[in-house]
């Protein structure tokens, strides 16, 4: 079965426990680069045209109002096509209790129809949120299976927790 690990994530100032740092690799990269080495699906990177802040407080505020608008951000580019792919592996940072909506313009882009799509997030204390629901809506066709949120701040070192998520245990 051939898997694309499709992901947003966004580095610069980050939430981390209850302060902000600068990041050069965003939380969300940093699991899909770990799930890419357990794996070994192809990566893709969801870029938005118009990136978000580097500052965080304007960061959420501009991800707060593209969620209030139903806003549907415009992406540098696609893969080429997902036909080849039975699993993707959907990776983002919860904003605002689902995912940015980078992800949805991604989302429907394609017809996931036929398709395994295995959420995770990254977060500092909010889980999933709705996002496993707002896939399911999105992607009717999928099967859409049960998401595993990573807290951000420790996305570096989930390995284990991804190994066990993506069945990949030794």
């Amino acid at each position: 079965m051939a898997a694309l690990i499709a992901y947003f994530s966004r580095a610069d100032q980050n939430y981390f426990g209850g302060r902000l740092k600068n990041i050069s690799v965003g939380n969300t990269e940093q699991a899909a680069k770990i799930l890419e080495q357990i794996t070994g699906a192809d990566m893709f990177k969801i870029e938005p045209v118009q990136p978000y802040s580097k500052d965080y407080n304007i960061c959420i505020s501009q991800a707060q109002e593209d969620q209030r608008r139903n806003a549907r951000p415009e992406l540098t580019h696609y893969p080429e096509s997902i036909d080849q792919y039975d699993v993707i592996y959907l990776g983002y940072p919860n904003y605002w209790g689902t995912m940015p909506m980078q992800v949805f313009t991604f989302l429907e882009h394609f017809d996931f129809s036929g398709k395994t799509i295995c959420p995770f997030c990254t977060h500092e204390g909010s889980g999933m949120g709705r996002s496993e629901a707002d896939i399911k809506k999105l992607c009717p066709g999928a099967d859409v299976r049960k998401g595993l949120a990573i807290q951000g701040s420790f996305a570096a070192q989930a390995e284990n927790e991804l190994k066990k998520w993506a069945g990949k245990e030794n």
